[in-house]
């Protein structure tokens, strides 16, 4: 069974940055489309962001042009650069694999962006 671990989470104040990593168990990106998704406090999980095994990319509105998926598949860990963070940003995010079907969740990192 592939775990999931997310991390890179954290306090960022409005207009910074974050990086955040999820690196996987197995050797699993060069067959999968993976994914970013974001739970907001009292609000389901949306998905964000998401990158196929040839890196193709896909973002939800509400993040694009601010947020870039990558992937680096011999190291086994997918990325989400979020800059100009917002406090509609704020949630738990997790990573999972879109296709050919989700895996277990992680624990996910949180990241929360405040004055």
């Amino acid at each position: 069974q592939v775990q999931l671990v997310e991390s890179g989470g954290g306090l960022v104040q409005p207009g910074g940055s974050l990086r955040l990593s999820c690196a996987a168990s197995g050797s699993i990106f060069s067959i999968s489309t993976m994914g970013w998704y974001r739970q907001a406090p009292g609000k389901q999980r949306e998905l964000v962001a998401a990158i196929t095994h040839n890196g193709a990319t896909n973002y939800a509105d509400s993040v694009k042009g601010r947020f870039t998926i990558s992937n680096d598949n011999a190291k086994n860990t997918v990325y989400l650069q979020m800059n100009s963070l917002k406090p509609e940003d704020t949630g738990v995010y997790y990573c999972n694999r879109l296709f050919p079907g989700l895996l277990s969740w992680g624990q996910g990192t949180q990241v929360i962006v405040s004055t």
